[in-house]
């Protein structure tokens, strides 16, 4: 089973990415509020991803530079009611793998994770 990390300032947004990811057959091993809070229990945990929200991406100083360097195979989904290409270009520069949109929908937050997952292997087994 593969573990997760959420990183939200809204516990309600915290709550319904947790039971997305619980149902779909993830293990939530710890969420939080704060960017520093994500670092600290990526390191605790070993996550195989995290979903932390674009507040905490922008306002968090370098925790994505961190966690990279860090836990290089951790993969990192930003989590925003709004993304656009400026948006998703600087974050994926910094090492952000995906990107998850509010409000949530299951099939496409699971997708989004399973499609990330699988191109990130391939990439792996190519090289």
């Amino acid at each position: 089973m593969l573990k997760a990390i959420i990183i939200d300032a809204s516990a309600v947004s915290r709550g319904l990415l947790n039971t997305v990811l619980t149902e779909g057959g993830y293990l939530v091993a710890g969420q939080g509020h704060t960017a520093a809070l994500a670092y600290s229990l990526a390191l605790k945990h070993h996550p195989h991803f995290i979903c932390i929200a674009r507040e905490q991406v922008e306002d968090g100083g370098e925790v994505i530079e961190q966690l990279r360097a860090n836990l290089p195979k951790t993969l990192i989904f930003m989590v925003s009611g709004t993304l656009d290409a400026p948006t998703i270009q600087a974050a994926a520069a910094r090492g952000v793998h995906g990107f998850i949109v509010k409000p949530f929908k299951a099939d496409t937050v699971l997708r989004t994770i399973r499609n990330t997952i699988l191109s990130i292997v391939k990439k792996h087994q190519a090289g």
